[in-house]
């Protein structure tokens, strides 16, 4: 029994971040399967576009929902500031083809069953597996500009396309 419970321990340790990531930190590369089965990584975007890179507990559930129906119907809005949406979580890709048939999302969902992108960016995962809801988002230069851990789905995008206003106008 002890050694289970060291072996829980140590699967749980994995999962636990000690990453505090800040405005003017480097972003950490990922490298990810996306909807429809392409590979996106952050380095596509350097120098590009800015990166508006959201974590969510699971797909179709209803603050999920909210949130990524909101992106969807404001994706030209950050297209007009020189800006993508990926959205994360540690559902499986075949769950996030349904979630973006089921709500016609127009911009890709990450897979991180592995949960290396949520340990990369230190986003808490709880014992069900799921992601806190955190935002992160990233200039052009590949550097953390405002990190989120607060969000209320109502208002998250409202708050992100001021805030990429502002970093739009600095650079």
């Amino acid at each position: 029994m002890n050694i289970l419970l060291a072996l829980l321990l140590m699967t749980a340790t994995v999962f636990t971040s000690t990453v505090d990531l800040k405005p003017g930190d480097k972003a950490p590369a990922f490298n990810a399967e996306a909807t429809g089965g392409s590979h996106i990584s952050l380095h596509h975007y350097l120098g590009k576009s800015n990166v508006v890179l959201y974590f969510y507990p699971a797909d179709m559930t209803s603050g999920c929902t909210v949130e990524a129906c909101t992106f969807r119907d404001e994706i030209a809005k950050y297209k007009n500031t020189n800006t993508v949406v990926l959205g994360v979580s540690t559902d499986s890709r075949e769950m996030h083809q349904q979630f973006t048939a089921k709500d016609s999302l127009n911009f890709p969902l990450l897979v991180d069953t592995s949960r290396a992108i949520c340990t990369a960016y230190g986003v808490p995962v709880a014992d069900n597996g799921h992601a806190k809801r955190w935002t992160f988002l990233i200039g052009k230069d590949g550097k953390i500009a405002k990190v989120y851990h607060s969000v209320d789905v109502r208002v998250h995008s409202v708050e992100l396309l001021k805030d990429i206003a502002e970093l739009n106008a600095k650079s």
